[in-house]
């Protein structure tokens, strides 16, 4: 017959190694493998004005698996026009139904075009990251940007209505920043890199109004860093 001693010791022995099995496992789901990214925004998102599978998240995403960081682009429910009443009705359904890792939000210009003051823009805006934070696992794996600046386009006057756009735009990006500051999440000014069109008339496309090619992979230039340091620490490093 063994010792009672003994026995406790044991026992004492394979629950600690279960604890630690158990703690391992634990730590190894905290850390997955790939994520899985979904952008929300309008058509500066779903990449209108470039071609196919250039997009700047399509663009992003083959730059983070380069770099040895795995991400799914899940799906891009961006939409033309999109105001963020609409990424409210109509793409928070799929954020929903999907459930990304992590999450970039590009919205407010067709907000400013349709005359939405800046108290309406700030409660739909508010809506939008506290539905967004709710639903993430890691509340803070989400990247704003702002808005670009559309006047220097040929057909970007036209939306103005007589308003001044720069001026406009800067009002809506200045509280795109500030609820990003408050919730402790990371913002990419974009307004000034889109202004490099008037040095460069090959970063707009064939409709003047939106990025070429080239234009979306000068805004994933600013955008890369940004969102590879939000989102490092919840994936597992890939093994070489």
């Amino acid at each position: 017959m063994k010792h009672p001693v003994t026995t406790l010791r044991f026992i004492g022995i394979i629950l600690t190694l279960s604890v630690s099995i158990s703690c391992m496992n634990s730590d190894h789901a905290k850390q997955p493998e790939s994520l899985s990214y979904m952008p929300l925004g309008d058509s500066y998102t779903i990449g209108t004005g470039g071609t196919e599978g250039n997009s700047w998240p399509e663009l992003l995403v083959r730059h983070l698996n380069d770099s040895g960081i795995e991400v799914e682009l899940i799906d891009n429910p961006a939409r033309n026009g999109y105001t963020c009443r609409d990424l409210i009705d109509y793409e928070l359904p799929v954020l929903f139904r999907k459930k990304p890792d992590f999450v970039t939000i590009c919205i407010g210009t067709n907000d400013w075009i349709a005359g939405y003051d800046s108290a309406g823009f700030t409660n739909n805006l508010r809506y939008v990251l506290d539905t967004v934070q709710a639903t993430l696992k890691v509340k803070t794996n989400i990247v704003l940007l702002t808005v670009p600046d559309f006047s220097l386009t040929k057909s970007g006057k036209l939306y103005g209505n007589g308003r001044n756009i720069p001026e406009g735009l800067q009002r809506f990006n200045a509280i795109i920043k500030a609820e990003a500051a408050a919730r402790n999440l990371k913002c990419v000014d974009i307004f000034a890199v889109s202004q490099q069109v008037k040095n460069d008339p090959w970063l707009i496309s064939e409709d003047n109004l939106h990025p070429s090619d080239k234009g979306y992979a000068l805004w994933e230039k600013e955008i890369f860093p940004v969102v590879s340091k939000v989102i490092q620490p919840s994936v597992k490093p890939r093994q070489n």
